[in-house]
């Protein structure tokens, strides 16, 4: 996220294109970092032989974010990085290019300037907040605006169970113990259930716009989702708290998540995530806040001595319902990504 929001910071400043900027530093040592890796990106056309030859290293970069002049923060700015972010989330293959150099200690250093910029605007702050309990909207990108769930939460908990338990005991006896093996299955670590996000700054659900791996969607709906009073909800604000979540509410899952998860973290062991039907006993729905999602997200997470968890798949801000204690209203609000203008908006369908 740090990283996007610089480049577009530079972007902003310096629109043409320069050899000597930060963008191309960053294109340049992403591609030699995952050069020669299968799905790497490829250089090619006028120029490619010359880029292909241009080494550079962590050092290299640093040294020319140290250069990029940090405007003004504004919303639209913080929501367009954090919306790259999110869509550049891939838990089932090795990190990329950018991985690997957002990773590096020189590049490191000098993205703390970034952040102890974006930590001191207002536009930040709600990152670190709980459930947004009376704003709340879930978001379908089915075309006709219906919801393909019609399934109350504790029966589709039921059949996850059920799924979960099945599916572990089918991929330890089917799936290679090498963590390496090429192999991949169902990645991701939610709830089966309905979830929900609050509107933004501009009256836009957050949904809309923090989508992992998103599919290039251009047309939603959205319902509101009404929360009662006192509704009791776990709020995961980092690595602690979901580490805490399954040391109370422990299912494991080991034989079916190890291959991606290893791919994605380099952890080797065992892995649980939390046991979601028996989270009902004591918790409506589970909120991821912004600050959680990108402190933690994409990370092996440890839970004890043995064990590890992975949170994959969520958004931030989203909260997941585990029972229909909150119930979805009937109006629908239907929205078009308008992408005409240099920032893409959603705008609300009028008929």
């Amino acid at each position: 996220m740090l990283l996007a929001y610089a480049r577009e910071a530079e972007r902003a400043l310096q629109p043409e294109f320069h050899t000597d900027s930060f963008n191309q530093a960053v294109f340049l040592a992403s591609y030699h970092l995952e050069s020669g890796r299968e799905g790497a990106r490829v250089l090619y056309g006028p120029g490619a032989e010359e880029a292909r030859l241009t080494v550079l290293t962590a050092d290299d970069v640093a040294h020319r974010l140290s250069q990029v002049p940090l405007p003004e923060v504004t919303a639209v700015a913080l929501r367009s990085a954090l919306a790259d972010a999110v869509d550049a989330a891939r838990y089932w293959q090795d990190p990329d290019g950018e991985d690997i150099l957002v990773d590096a200690e020189p590049v490191r250093r000098e993205l703390r300037r970034v952040a102890e910029h974006i930590a001191r605007s207002p536009h930040a702050q709600w990152w670190i907040t709980a459930l947004a309990a009376t704003d709340q909207w879930l978001v379908g990108w089915s075309e006709d605006g219906t919801d393909p769930v019609d399934l109350t939460a504790a029966e589709l908990l039921r059949d996850y169970r059920d799924r979960t338990v099945e599916e572990e005991v089918r991929a330890e006896h089917d799936r290679p113990a090498d963590p390496s093996a090429n192999w991949s299955g169902w990645w991701w670590s939610t709830p089966p259930t309905r979830c929900s996000t609050r509107s933004l700054f501009d009256g836009t659900p957050a949904g809309l716009w923090f989508v992992e791996d998103s599919m290039g969607w251009e047309r939603a709906n959205t319902r509101r989702v009404n929360i009662p009073a006192g509704a009791r909800v776990f709020e995961v604000d980092g690595a602690q708290a979901w580490a805490e979540l399954c040391r109370q509410f422990p299912v494991e899952v080991t034989a079916q998540k190890r291959h991606d998860w290893y791919r994605t973290t380099g952890r080797s062991g065992r892995w649980v995530i939390p046991d979601w039907p028996r989270l009902t006993e004591q918790y409506e729905g589970v909120h991821l806040t912004v600050a959680g999602y990108l402190a933690a997200a994409g990370t092996a997470i440890d839970v004890d001595a043995e064990t590890a968890s992975v949170i994959s798949g969520w958004a931030p801000d989203e909260t997941f319902w585990l029972t229909d204690t909150a119930w979805i209203g009937a109006d629908t609000l239907t929205w078009v990504l308008d992408d005409s203008q240099a920032q893409p908006a959603w705008v609300e369908e009028t008929h």
